[in-house]
């Protein structure tokens, strides 16, 4: 039909323009979800499917009541942990309130009890939940300035830069959530943060730093070092 065909076309351009596909079609997979997608909010990888599968398996190892996604944008690491465990009391932060519109629409769909604040990682929380946190799970901004500028055009030009881009060094927001955590988690509690391969040796120093009695580093499907775990 002409409606149809005229849609195809629009998107067709919209694609050659250089947006994403995940953009362009606004909806995209996550583990058991299909989430919309727009430029508000990063599109969510491989990789960070792999953290919550781990995240999910560190829930059942503690029998987990309480989980905390910091940074959660469209709403994916906190909605797949909540669908897939719907015992847990699943809190979601972002600085972003654009972002939060998004994941909120996610959660409406989805239909999952989440609890969405906005402010920057640890300041969202409410007090009653330091000491209550059984698992914290983040996929912050990683990427150096550097980073940045080598970066394909269609991630630089279209993805939200706040969602990508850490500053001069990139591990400015892991820091921040590695060394917070021991506040707000339980004991036993866990956190669980995704990451460039080249920067788990320096985060694994920074947890055992902040007093973790365990940190392992973990692998994405392609066998690169992508994600901290530290346990208390």
């Amino acid at each position: 039909p002409s409606a149809v065909a005229g849609r195809m076309a629009a998107s067709v351009e919209r694609r050659a323009a250089g947006e994403p596909l995940q953009y362009v079609v606004g909806r995209w997979a996550f583990r058991r979800l299909e989430l919309a997608l727009d430029p508000r909010v990063l599109i969510p990888r491989p990789e960070t499917e792999v953290l919550a599968g781990v995240a999910l398996d560190e829930c059942d190892r503690l029998g987990a009541r309480v989980v905390v996604d910091l940074g959660t944008g469209s709403g994916a690491l906190a909605l797949a942990l909540a669908t897939e465990r719907n015992e847990l009391e699943v809190w979601g932060t972002d600085l972003s309130a654009d972002a939060l519109v998004v994941a909120e629409a996610n959660r409406a769909a989805v239909g999952a009890e989440i609890r969405l604040v906005q402010a920057s990682w640890y300041e969202a929380l409410p007090a009653e939940l330091a000491g209550r946190v059984d698992v914290i799970v983040s996929n912050p901004p990683y990427l150096s300035d550097a980073d940045m500028a080598g970066l394909p055009d269609e991630v630089r030009d279209w993805e939200p830069a706040g969602g990508l881009c850490a500053g001069p060094d990139g591990l400015e927001d892991v820091a921040v959530i590695v060394r917070g955590a021991g506040r707000w988690l339980a004991r036993p509690g866990v956190v669980l943060v995704e990451m460039a391969p080249h920067q788990t040796e320096r985060a694994a120093r920074l947890a055992q730093a902040a007093g973790f009695d365990e940190v392992e580093i973990r692998r994405d499907l392609a066998g690169r070092a992508r994600m901290l775990v530290a346990r208390l």
